[in-house]
């Protein structure tokens, strides 16, 4: 009696005395008590409160409770608690109160999800069996980099991240969105639009959702949200079946798609839609087989159990034959020869023979996760395909299909048969230049990612009202971003000779930030400033019938340049304008391996429990072996550390990476999925920006980069408290977990002029963010300057620092250095190029330390001489020496060249703070 009662003091958790989180993929712990401690709620209230929270979501039709609706509102809106100001609050921690207040590493809102999903499977099912169902969409690289303007970029993104909703979408029809474990589907705009339109939601419980306001793209609808892939509980006897019609369901979806394209693209060339064309056939033969979907099932009956009646006595040997095929080792494959089975595997017990652990089937989830990837990579190693014929002119962008015509003979048109007869294409080059530049004749894909953003504002405008247009931030609206940011902060005047030149110009979209910041009636000049260089480009590009023309064109061309430039100008001085901006693709390091659990990303089941119970624990631990093996071995992957890690990507994809790019700087979130962001920024916004997402993705404070509206977040141990205002105003706190401070991502970044070819610098982006990854060895950022004159400079180093300085910051700090005197920054940058390739070795000098001290003096040395007005720049080089690899001369060459000049190039005029707006 005396240990039950010992045992029972330790185990039992006061929470609200003690209330901590744990973070499930690093054990950190997250004390609630810093923020002034909890206050006991009693049990009563609580249980009334959320009754009527539940009861309230209750959906009735004819009086009787519409039992299918009622299960989709408990999913979606359970979580989020409404409550008035003169009521005992839950608050922000609402959505991460612990199922289990012992093993505070999960919330209750993770045990329903799992619950129901198990459930709604074994449900479905006639034997009453579930299996884990993988699949995948594609390809993805091919199809988003097809592009030629950032509205193809944003369009292929766009329309990926749709493809992978209508893939989903069955199985959520069938079973529930939660019976889908990756990604956590809550709160994305599309399902929401899906849940108030298809399934019949109310629509007031939507109203007060970001993407329910009219408006432009800001819209979140906008946002490319979903990965190309998901993993989702569904019925074993069903799982082909299912997986049959979720590849059917996003193969119909995209040639219907087609087939409204095609009809779309005859109406606005007044070629009429009323019988079948060519190009309809076209349309269906390209799209045959796309997207590729590749899949995999593993029944959860490979684990038997020979107690059926308790799930307990665990017979594996099925599972393990189903394994062995895929491991080449000897023994038992895979996760079945792992420490946390030999431990798992058999009943765990106090002194007292109280059971403390006895497994049951689900303790070999791993497992069969593990299986189904494997399987599922063996099912993308087989390609089938059917051979297609083509004998036709291809497609301009792409290279890959014919072009679509009207006529089979007009395949074989060369270019100039084309301008002379007519085409499609040439009709709408010139009535939709838009959907197809003069000269272009596009393939099936191309087609319909050309006349996406026409076609999804439609359906937004359709679903939310209001007159919404789809604009995408150009390139040269976002090169010009940082400048206009500074003007609007200083008040934004605008020349009458100006806004006569503006009322000329179409309005261009303008990033978000931009938008917030813009007085109401500076709203109208600020979207017309970037327009007047469009419209001036565009005049020096018309071919004139005579010179006198051309001569009048030139000459409003430069007034509106001239107007641009006074108009973005201080103290009477035009700007010198920029013309760079940058793209940044980040990307999370080793995601197969966090989603699979290995012993390197995973807790100790000690580091589990609540810190009561585990202090209290300890004692009783270390006299049973069996017990000291449990606390101290590694947890196996679950259900919940997937829901976990969904649940962290989620929230930093739809809320994180918006806030970082959108309101934090003047930057264009592109696509945002999962642990995948693409983003188009200002250059002078690039750095902060890169370590600020870094800094989010982890849920880490980064002190380096503080945030501008630092009052609104704070980043803690994986966690991360944002408040944003409601639909109706109202600053609302939520508390989100990240992925934690064990779990690092890489960044890519390139640089580029806003008329370099945008096909080229996603290439470019592409090889930055592998370079960051292989050379940079994760946790690193690459970024690539492509200069206009020609020379591309390339620096890869590490985003933070385990010790010492981080490369990041030096590099933003010394660029902030080499801004007091940029000429002479310059001159100096040249003459230490000039001197690096003839440094000896290190071994010639003594080794690392002398190697270092020789370069610490050369570099102050030629700095002083360029510019003596440059504070600390004995520390800025110190700093710089610090992190110069000392292999050799050649590498330490390369580095510091690589890091000088990027400095160099960010500290030109047109990127500074002074001159441009914004921070260093």
């Amino acid at each position: 009696e005396d240990k039950t009662i010992a045992v029972a003091d330790f185990a039992q958790v006061r929470w609200a005395q003690r209330p901590e989180l744990i973070h499930p993929l690093t054990g950190e712990r997250y004390d609630l008590g810093q923020h002034g401690g909890l206050s006991d709620t009693d049990v009563g209230d609580l249980k009334q409160r959320s009754f009527d929270h539940f009861a309230h979501l209750l959906v009735r039709n004819d009086g009787a409770t519409d039992f299918r609706k009622s299960a989709l509102a408990f999913w979606r809106f359970g979580p989020e608690v409404r409550e008035d100001d003169d009521f005992g609050k839950l608050g922000a921690l609402w959505r991460l109160l612990p199922a289990d207040t012992r093993v505070p590493d999960h919330s209750i809102w993770d045990h329903l999800d799992l619950t129901s999903a198990f459930a709604g499977a074994f449900a479905a099912d006639l034997n009453g069996e579930a299996a884990l169902l993988s699949l995948s969409i594609g390809p993805v690289q091919s199809f988003i980099e097809a592009a030629r303007t950032t509205s193809d970029l944003w369009a292929g993104s766009h329309l990926l991240a749709r493809l992978a909703w209508e893939a989903m979408k069955p199985v959520c029809e069938q079973l529930g969105p939660d019976a889908i474990l990756f990604p956590r589907l809550r709160g994305v705009p599309q399902v929401d639009l899906w849940l108030r339109d298809t399934v019949g939601l109310p629509r007031e419980w939507f109203a007060s959702c970001d993407w329910n306001k009219p408006g432009t793209d800001a819209n979140p609808l906008f946002s490319a949200a979903l990965p190309n892939r998901f993993v989702a509980v569904v019925p074993a006897s069903r799982a082909k079946e299912i997986a049959t019609q979720v590849e059917q369901a996003v193969r119909g979806y995209l040639q219907k798609l087609g087939q409204t394209v095609v009809n779309r693209l005859l109406a606005e060339a007044g070629l009429g839609v009323d019988s079948e064309q060519h190009c309809h056939a076209q349309m269906r033969d390209q799209l045959a087989g796309f997207p590729e979907v590749h899949w995999a099932v593993v029944p959860f009956s490979l684990i038997r159990c020979r107690d059926q009646a308790k799930q307990r006595d665990l017979d594996v040997s099925a599972l393990s034959a189903a394994m062995r095929p895929f491991f080449d080792a000897p023994g038992e494959p895979g996760f079945l020869s792992s420490p946390a089975w030999q431990v798992l595997q058999k009943d765990t017990a106090w002194d007292d023979r109280t059971t403390f652990f006895a497994p049951n089937p689900g303790v070999l989830y791993p497992a069969v996760y593990d299986l189904a990837e494997r399987v599922m990579a063996a099912a993308k190693t087989a390609r089938p395909f059917a051979q297609t014929q083509a004998e036709g002119w291809r497609c301009s962008l792409t290279g890959e299909t014919e072009w679509l015509c009207t006529h089979e003979e007009q395949r074989h048109w060369n270019q100039n048969y084309r301008k002379q007869r007519g085409t499609l294409w040439t009709e709408i080059a010139k009535k939709k230049p838009a959907w197809a530049k003069k000269g272009e004749h596009l393939g099936a894909l191309p087609a319909i990612k050309r006349l996406w953003p026409t076609l999804f504002a439609e359906e937004v405008r359709a679903a939310v009202g209001g007159d919404m247009q789809r604009f995408v931030v150009s390139t040269h609206t976002m090169a010009l971003a940082g400048q206009m940011e500074n003007w609007l902060g200083d008040g934004a005047s605008v020349s009458q000779t100006t806004r006569v030149l503006m009322s000329k110009a179409d309005s261009v979209a303008l990033p978000r930030k931009l938008l917030r910041l813009a007085p109401a009636g500076s709203r109208e000049a600020a979207k017309a400033l970037p327009a007047l260089l469009d419209a001036a480009r565009e005049l020096r590009e018309t071919a004139f019938e005579s010179p006198h023309q051309a001569q009048a064109a030139e000459l409003q061309a430069k007034a509106m340049e001239n107007a641009v430039r006074q108009t973005l100008g201080r103290d009477g001085e035009p700007a010198r304008l920029e013309t760079y901006y940058a793209l940044l693709l980040m990307d999370g390091d080793r995601m197969g391996a966090w989603l699979s659990g290995g012993e390197n990303y995973a807790i100790s089941y000690r580091d589990s429990f609540h810190s009561k119970v585990r202090d209290g624990a300890q004692a009783h631990v270390e006299k049973h072996e069996d017990l000291k093996k449990y606390f101290n071995s590694k947890r196996a992957l679950s259900p919940n550390r997937h829901l976990a890690i969904s649940g962290a990507l989620n929230d930093f994809s739809l809320t994180l990476a918006r806030f970082v790019v959108e309101d934090e700087h003047a930057g264009r979130l592109i696509y945002s999925g999962g642990d995948d962001v693409l983003a188009m920024l200002p250059v002078m916004d690039l750095l902060a920006a890169m370590q600020q997402l870094r800094a989010a993705y982890s849920g880490v404070a980064c002190p380096d980069a503080p945030f501008e509206r630092a009052r609104d977040i704070e980043m803690n141990q994986g966690f991360v408290r944002l408040t944003q205002r409601d639909g109706e105003g109202r600053a609302v706190p939520r508390l989100m977990r990240l992925m934690g401070s064990r779990a690092t991502a890489s960044i890519g970044a390139v640089i580029a002029h806003h008329q370099a070819p945008l096909g080229a610098v996603m290439r470019e982006l592409r090889s930055a963010e592998k370079r960051a990854k292989n050379e940079g060895g994760r946790d690193a950022f690459s970024l690539t300057v492509i200069k206009r004159s020609g020379g591309d400079l390339r620096l890869t180093a590490k985003l933070t620092a385990a010790a010492g300085e981080s490369p990041m910051t030096c590099l933003r700090e010394l660029s902030a250095a080499l801004r007091q005197d940029v000429g002479a920054s310059r001159r100096a940058a040249y003459r230490i190029q000039e001197w690096l390739p003839d440094m000896p070795e290190p071994t010639q000098v003594g080794g690392a330390e002398p190697f270092r001290q020789m370069l610490a003096s050369l570099l102050a040395q030629t700095f002083r001489h360029a510019d003596k007005k440059i504070e600390n720049i004995e520390m800025h080089v110190e700093r710089l020496v610090s992190l110069c690899p000392t292999d050799s001369a050649k590498d330490a060459a390369r580095f510091l060249g690589n890091f000088l000049s990027v400095a160099e190039f960010l500290a030109r005029e047109t990127r500074s703070a002074s001159q441009a707006g914004g921070r260093t």
